[in-house]
């Protein structure tokens, strides 16, 4: 068992996917911290000076008014994180675009290669130098 596991690890397409996988736990980051300081700070900028992030409904528990989501959390307060809820749609909208772009420029690169493969296929292959050579040779003998 643990030699076909080592058969597994090794193949191409695990080690690949575990790039891939630590890639996009990096770019999710970049996605989340483009979404939290830049794109969040313009949308409450259009609605007026708003932080999204703190935008949140107190279903139970005693909470102060202007309190931080996280000092309403820590406080015991159960609390409906809309503005929190926004920023990880946001995420999800660019990560799932990006990842919509990866797939069909690969998509597209793959049908290119197909058709260059048939093409290879389909060209009629002439006939080769011994072939020519040796119809000369029996022109000449005649």
């Amino acid at each position: 068992m643990l030699n076909e596991f080592k058969e597994f690890i090794a193949k191409g397409n695990v080690m690949e996917l575990a790039v891939a996988v630590i890639i996009a736990g990096a770019f999710g980051t970049i996605v989340a911290s483009m979404t939290a300081d830049l794109i969040m700070p313009i949308v409450g900028a259009i609605f007026g000076d708003v932080d999204f992030s703190d935008k949140y409904i107190v279903l139970s528990g005693e909470v102060e008014a202007g309190m931080s989501l996280e000092a309403a959390r820590e406080a015991g307060a159960n609390v409906l994180a809309w503005g929190s809820f926004i920023s990880t749609v946001i995420n999800f909208v660019i990560l799932a675009f990006v990842i919509f772009m990866l797939v069909r420029y690969a998509k597209k690169v793959q049908e290119r290669f197909e058709k260059e493969e048939e093409a290879k296929e389909e060209a009629p292959a002439g006939p080769s130098e011994i072939d020519l050579l040796t119809e000369i040779r029996d022109a000449l003998k005649k």
